[in-house]
Formats: C-alpha cells, structure tokens, sequence
C-alpha cells in the first residue's frame, strides 16, 4: 500500500498461479483488511465496500451475480455444491495479513519467465485442404510456414485476428520475427511429407476410450447461424448439430481429419467489439487429477483458472492467460479446457494417451507450447518441482528449446521467446 491507496489480492494456492489485482481502492487500511474475508471451506465472500467506487453495498458468495464492480470471471464462475474443487483463497490483507508464501514464490518464479501460451499442435494430412478449412471457414489467418527440408516436414501457423492488425508475409524473415514474439495463441498444423498421397486416414482425432486430447474450439456470436452457414454454403461435416443430444446449443465439426471443432457461443460479443465473427477460443485435454494440473498450468505456467463447472461426474476447468493489472482474459483469446473425470486421480493404473504413441496409431494431437524469457531457467524450474523433461534444452539436434511433461504426460513445448538471432530462430544448432 502506498498513502491511501491499496491493493486487494486474490490467490490460492491450489489453482491460481500468481497473486491477481482485481482492482484498486482507495479506501482507509481497516476497510481493505475487512474487503476479503475467508469463510469456512475456503469459499471466500466479497464484500463491496460502501465507498465512492462501491456504491453498492452488496455481500455474495462466489457464482453469484453482485455488483457492477464483480470481476466478470468471478461472476461466470458455477461452482460445486458441497465442498469439493471450489475455488479456495487466500488473502493479502490490508494490515498485518500473511499470503500463501508456496503460492506466492511459484508465482513470481512464473511470472519472472513471462510464459504466454503461444500454440496447440495438429498434425495434419493435407495442408492444402487444411488450411482452406480453417482460413476459409474460420477466418483464421496464415503468420507463419517454416519448411525443414532435411526432416522432410513443414509447419504452418495459424492465428484469428482482429482486421485492424497486421501482419508480415508468411515465410518471409519479418513473419518469422513477429510469429516468436508472438502472444497470442496460434494453431500449429505440423505436415509430414507425403502423407497427402495417402488416401487412408493418417492420423489419430482423440476421442476413443483412454484418449487424452478432445478438441478444438471457436467462439462465435451466433451458433445457430454459424452452424448453418458452415454446413449448408461450405458443406462442413458435423459431429453434432446445436439441437442434438442434451446439450443445446453447442455444436460439434470435423475438419479434414477428422479432428473435432466445437462451435460455441462467445460470452461477450464478438463483431461488435472488433473481433472475427469465429475466434479460437478452446483446447480441450482430458486430466487424470485436477489438482496436479492446475498446479502445473497455474504456477509454473502463467495460466489463471478463469472459470469452472461441475456436474455430477465430471468437471470442466477453463484457463487463460490474463495480463497483468487486467481482471479477465481477452474475449479474443482461447482457454486450456482441463476435462476431470471423477474418480480417475484415486486408479494407480489409469492414464491417458497424450497423441504422441508411436505404437498404437493414435498420433495426432502434439502439444501445447508456452513462449519465454529463458528456456533453461524455465526447464530448471520445472525440473526442481519434480516435472520430468521429453527434452531438455540440450537435447538433440536443436538446442535452447525443450518439451516438458505435464502431469498426465502432455508435451509442453518451451520456446525462446523472441529466438536466439537476428531472424528470431526459437533454436540453434550446434
């Protein structure tokens, strides 16, 4: 605190990886000590303070609809009746209160490698037809194509953008430059030579028994509509249509291989406010515990738990990345969908297959990738929590780059943000 002004912090130690500013008050220290007080079970209650910022003088529990002043991802949030993975805080208090200092300390290893979550990886069979699917039909656009003639694959980088924003010409040295400075989320679409000879399937979607990635998702202000027009004018397949099965509007496509696209109704407004009429807005990984991958995506990742929904057996955990000083996530940005089963974090033996066996023909879904400040600081970090490494930065050919596991053996790619030269390289060879 400094004079009379003073922050209310927010944190918990189990699913929120940094302290969060919700908003400023300026407000006497009694009143901000008095502004966060925790309840039984760790579920907080907001108190809005009667003050020229608070005129409204409203007490609710989490989930509930308050003030114009509720953060709104506090109010979206549906929380479990009955204890259970609700929300549970800490707070900073405003004099002579103590923070979760694990909490704490994780937060600020996070935020001192400025992780962003900068891609979820596909691979593809014909990067002709997949790219036509998604730029034509999503209005997403082509940042980046970087061949790799000696492996004999290339990767095409794919991101929804505002039309006010520019961007270089793919393959050229300046897309190179802007695509690993980039901070919003791209979908990597990864082409291994000549499979698109190959009239067979070449890759695994997801979605059978023990599979661990479910989809794809875009946001649109209209589901109904957007539906129509993909299916009836671009002749798009569908999984299911808005109307069908017992949730209603909600529908799922498939793009050419087969990968589930999930179409979804945006919270806030899309065009209006500048956006495309179709943004990226999920990925969708099934975990095994909960706990263990919140702590992983929230604390060591940058990630913050922005909403959460429980129904009878399973529950669903969305995470973004929120900026600093903000209150929610852009409307144009995606959320790590984290999908629980109950029940599987208590089976010694389960586990979920992360789409990059070799044996069993379930390749497919690759990885999700973090951009940072320093990738050895980061794999160190992460390595001294216990996390293991599919490669550490040293590791094979291209050096300064890695793939950590997450808790259910997801790969997670760690790049250089910003590259190693003068053309941005995420790598160097040795």
């Amino acid at each position: 605190a400094t004079n009379s002004t003073h922050h209310i912090i927010l944190s918990s130690p189990m699913m929120l990886g940094r302290p969060m500013l919700l908003r400023r008050l300026r407000a006497p220290t009694s009143q901000v000590a008095a502004a966060v007080t925790p309840t039984i079970g760790l579920s907080p209650t907001l108190r809005f303070l009667s003050s020229p910022l608070h005129p409204q003088k409203h007490g609710a529990s989490m989930g509930v609809h308050t003030s114009s002043y509720s953060p709104s991802f506090l109010r979206r949030s549906s929380f479990k009746r009955g204890g259970g993975m609700g929300v549970g805080y800490n707070s900073v208090r405003g004099a002579g209160g103590t923070a979760n200092c694990r909490t704490l300390a994780a937060a600020a290893a996070a935020a001192s490698s400025r992780p962003s979550w900068h891609q979820t990886m596909l691979r593809i069979r014909d990067p002709k037809e997949s790219l036509a699917y998604y730029q034509e039909n999503y209005g997403m656009r082509l940042l980046d194509k970087i061949d790799f003639p000696d492996a004999k694959f290339s990767l095409y980088f794919l991101a929804t953008m505002k039309d006010s924003e520019p961007s270089p010409e793919p393959g050229t040295l300046a897309a190179h430059k802007y695509l690993w400075s980039f901070e919003g989320t791209t979908l990597e679409l990864t082409h291994n030579w000549g499979t698109e000879d190959d009239p067979s399937p070449c890759y695994h979607p997801g979605n059978d028994p023990g599979d661990g990635f479910g989809h794809i998702a875009f946001a649109c202000d209209d589901v109904y509509k957007t539906c129509h027009e993909l299916e009836v004018e671009n002749s798009v397949s569908f999984k299911k249509r808005p109307d069908e099965g017992r949730m209603k509007g909600l529908a799922f496509a498939y793009d050419p291989d087969k990968y589930w696209v999930e179409i979804v109704k945006n919270l806030e407004p899309l065009e209006t406010n500048g956006y495309k009429a179709l943004t990226l807005a999920q990925t969708m990984l099934r975990v095994k515990d909960a706990k263990k991958s919140l702590d992983f995506y929230t604390k060591f990742m940058g990630m913050t738990l922005v909403r959460e929904k429980h129904f009878d057996d399973f529950s669903l955990y969305f995470l973004a990345m929120v900026g600093e000083g903000e209150t929610d996530k852009d409307p144009g940005k995606p959320v790590l969908e984290l999908t629980h089963n109950h029940g599987t974090e208590n089976d010694e033996g389960f586990w979920y297959k992360n789409g990059n066996d070799d044996g069993e023909n379930k390749k497919g879904f690759g990885h999700i990738g973090f951009l940072v400040d320093d990738v050895y600081e980061k794999c160190k970090e992460l390595e001294e929590a216990g996390y293991k490494m599919q490669k550490a930065p040293d590791g094979g050919r291209m050096k300064g780059l890695a793939f950590a596991l997450d808790p259910d053996g997801y790969w997670v790619e760690i790049i250089k943000r910003g590259g190693y030269d003068d053309a941005g390289t995420p790598y160097f060879t040795v």
